[in-house]
């Protein structure tokens, strides 16, 4: 009886382990696809302004293009793009005014943009980090996504506007960066944009800034 019991238990055990090992698979599965969607999935952006707004106090260069880059001053997801940014700098730093802004919200002190990617922004050679009061220059822009690019002619017309990254947190060669380096070396570039991957700048629908960490 007991060889037979021991060979029915072990028959039930390895049933046991092979079906749970199944189902874990195919939640390894299922959450990598999930995974894999979310990166690559481009935020929402919407059309930039074709010409530089009037009405901003941000500095347009009168003697290069001007570059601004939008960002959330928590969004893990640009990392990337500012590392991103700093290699588009390392070569083409003397073709471009760069601007960096951090939106932030109201009813937070100035200290909480103070974040790593601040920084990181400060550290880039030749790059100007402003903080974005309630987004005001975001809106003017009409800028939504953190990560979100745009470069002006020096008449103010714009160039281009997008993101340089090619999936959310990724780095590495990337159309935007590309587009924008041959802009900037008046080589033949057709796209003119790209999907932003990022983080939202403005809570939900509404116009106020999200504080937020990688809001969905």
């Amino acid at each position: 009886m007991l060889p037979l019991f021991a060979k029915r238990l072990l028959s039930q055990t390895s049933g046991k382990v092979v079906f749970f090992s199944a189902l874990w698979f195919v939640a390894i599965c299922i959450g990598s696809v999930a995974l894999l969607r979310y990166e690559n999935r481009p935020d929402e952006v919407s059309a930039a302004l074709r010409m530089w707004p009037a009405q901003s106090k941000l500095p347009l260069n009168d003697n290069l293009p001007t570059l601004i880059l939008f960002a959330h001053p928590k969004c893990p997801c640009s990392r990337a793009t500012l590392g991103e940014l700093s290699l588009l700098i390392a070569r083409c730093s003397k073709k471009v005014g760069t601007t960096v802004i951090f939106t932030k919200p109201a009813g937070v002190d100035g200290n909480w943009v103070d974040t790593d990617l601040w920084r990181n922004a400060k550290a880039i050679p030749g790059v100007t980090v402003l903080r974005d009061d309630s987004g005001v220059e975001a809106r003017r822009f009409g800028a939504v996504t953190s990560g979100e690019v745009m470069l002006y002619a020096r008449d103010g017309k714009l160039l281009f506007h997008g993101g340089i990254t090619d999936a959310r947190g990724h780095a590495g060669d990337n159309e935007g960066r590309t587009a924008i380096a041959l802009l900037l070396e008046g080589k033949p570039c057709n796209t003119t944009t790209t999907p932003v991957f990022g983080c939202r700048l403005f809570a939900g629908r509404s116009v106020q800034p999200s504080q937020l960490t990688c809001p969905r």
